[in-house]
């Protein structure tokens, strides 16, 4: 019951859009201009870098926020899994991005959020996946490549923290952590699977931060 109470907590602190409201207010609909995602990238391609910037900031933020509320009801009854509730939190956070259901279900690739989860979880998974996120895209300019490879290295970090004992949860909780982290990888996979096309036929678009 726990684990669906957090994951409610966390879809309703996601259905806020940071990059639609900002467009919004800009009198446009982030999700018809550009990639049609309601996200960092195509907030900073279409609106601008400040705009890219403050939908980073916010969809990271309410991450957080899911996690930190659900710490504050679960941590004291439930401290011996209170990790792994905080995980379910930055998941529903992360569908609630994906698919808020007023927008008919049409929001993110939730990449944003996820380093949200990260800061709520571990920073040393967010040093991993911040390295090879920035390493790939020095080399590449891809975004969705290094969002996907950052996930990748994310899960791969969280199964060898967890065998070495960093995380204090029952192996039962252990593995469901693992499981959770797989689930919302293949997500981002899947999220990012026009991407994926384009990627392999050579026509992904590249995001330069300074005028090339």
């Amino acid at each position: 019951m726990e684990r669906v109470v957090c994951l409610l907590i966390g879809y309703v602190c996601g259905l806020f859009q940071t990059s639609y409201l900002i467009g919004k207010k800009n009198h446009i609909d982030i999700r018809d201009y550009g990639s049609g995602n309601a996200g960092t990238t195509n907030a900073m391609r279409v609106m601008g870098k400040k705009a890219g910037v403050l939908t980073l900031l916010g969809d990271c933020l309410k991450c957080v926020i899911a996690m930190v509320v659900v710490s504050i009801l679960f941590g004291k009854n439930h401290a011996d899994m209170q990790l792994l509730l905080r995980m379910y939190a930055g998941a529903g956070c992360i569908l609630g991005h994906n698919f808020p259901f007023y927008l008919h279900f049409k929001g993110g690739k939730g990449i944003a959020a996820s380093i949200g989860l990260l800061i709520g979880l571990d920073w040393k998974l967010l040093l991993c996946a911040a390295v090879v996120f920035i390493t790939i895209f020095t080399l590449t300019h891809y975004v969705s490549l290094c969002s996907i490879s950052a996930y990748v290295i994310a899960w791969i970090a969280m199964v060898i923290f967890g065998k070495m004992g960093y995380y204090s949860l029952a192996e039962s909780h252990l593995t469901e952590m693992y499981i959770l982290m797989a689930v919302l990888m293949l997500l981002a996979v899947w999220r990012h699977k026009d991407n994926i096309v384009r990627l392999l036929h050579g026509e992904e678009n590249r995001l330069y931060l300074t005028k090339k």
